[in-house]
């Protein structure tokens, strides 16, 4: 049987794990608005998605997986079973409900410790254990590489066999390595290397582990998570735009979770300090950083909750900015397809490049 490779090209899948259970069918999605769905009571089927009587191809760009092989070589323990990728019945079930038609895979990471030898054997099994999940069902996962920025030269290799050895389109990050940003120098080579092969960057931040440290993320609320993770992200953004990283290396793209956390909500003091404080700026970034949130750089997903939220997003960043995301397993949101097609004062042409549009053409999906 012959599948498609992560750029959208006929390959052989490799030998190793298949998926199982993939033939079973979700059960039939609740109504929506601006969408069709095929009913069949007795075979429910995938819900298709429609904009302007035009089926629409959806790309969820924020769901999560695990490899057990690479987690056991730095005797990670396990989250959550949903991230295994043996049996994806319940996902591909979950997939059809909500109307994504494609997921991009990616993994948070959990190797920036590792020793180099270390880092080397689990990023190869990683990665080559990617090429099979996609493999062995290629119309509905992508994913994105992994890669050991602890070890940046090391990284930069790394991306280079994933895109041009495997396939891969897009490689993922967390929001800071080791205690060290991402702006940090010592990470040039990377983004050097990324920007030079093109690939989306999904940034998935870590938490703030300082802070977790000192004690005001404790108590209720899973604070570390609920503010802690949005609030990495933002810190991360914020490095990269004012310590020139994304002035150095203008090509890059880098997708941002969560909706890139609090700064496109308040990217305007970030403008302002700029003016009040000139002298804490240094050398200051060449734009305003307003303008990174929409001049092709900086992309977003849709995890925001509301329509009110989703419509702010875009009114920041522009609607070819943002993707849709869903954190699967995880249950934060199930209805991310709905909220694009509820969100008011959105263009046909913008909810698609929302649904799937940008997330293909970055991806390398066909359309």
């Amino acid at each position: 049987m012959t599948g498609m490779s992560l750029t959208g090209t006929p390959s052989a899948p490799p030998a190793g794990l298949v998926f199982t259970g993939c033939e079973l069918q979700a059960a039939a999605s609740p109504g929506g608005h601006g969408h069709g769905h095929d009913h069949d009571h007795a075979h429910p089927r995938r819900r298709e998605v429609v904009v302007a009587g035009k089926r629409v191809k959806t790309v969820d760009v924020h769901a999560h997986c695990v490899v057990p092989q690479a987690l056991a070589l730095v005797k990670q323990p396990l989250d959550a079973k949903g991230l295994l990728m043996d049996d994806t019945s319940v996902r591909l079930a979950a997939m059809d409900a909500q109307g994504i038609d494609v997921e991009a895979l990616s993994i948070n990471p959990f190797w920036y410790g590792a020793d180099r030898d270390v880092a080397a054997e689990l990023i190869r099994v990683q990665n080559e254990t990617l090429v099979e999940f996609c493999a062995a069902n290629p119309e509905r996962f992508v994913a994105y590489a992994t890669a050991a920025l602890q070890h940046p030269d090391l990284a930069a290799q790394q991306v280079e066999h994933a895109v041009k050895k495997l396939g891969f389109r897009g490689v993922s990050v967390g929001g800071s390595v080791a205690g060290r940003e991402l702006a940090d120098p010592k990470f040039h080579p990377f983004w050097a290397k990324c920007e030079e092969l093109g690939v989306l960057v999904f940034m998935h931040p870590m938490g703030t582990r300082e802070l977790e440290i000192s004690g005001r993320l404790s108590g209720h609320g899973l604070l570390s998570n609920t503010i802690g993770n949005p609030l990495e992200t933002t810190i991360a953004l914020s490095h990269l735009i004012f310590e020139g990283t994304l002035d150095r290396f203008p090509g890059l793209k880098i997708c941002a979770a969560h909706g890139g956390g609090y700064l496109p909500s308040y990217a305007n003091r970030s403008d302002a300090v700029m003016k009040t404080f000139p002298q804490r700026v240094g050398a200051g970034p060449k734009k305003k950083p307003t303008a990174y949130l929409r001049d092709g750089q900086l992309f977003f997903d849709t995890i925001v909750f509301t329509p009110e939220a989703l419509r702010h997003l875009v009114a920041e960043t522009g609607a070819g900015q943002v993707m849709i995301g869903t954190d699967y397993p995880f249950p934060w949101t199930t209805t991310e397809v709905d909220l694009v097609l509820s969100t008011p004062g959105l263009s046909d042409a913008e909810r698609v490049a929302i649904l799937g549009g940008t997330a293909c053409r970055l991806l390398g999906i066909p359309t």
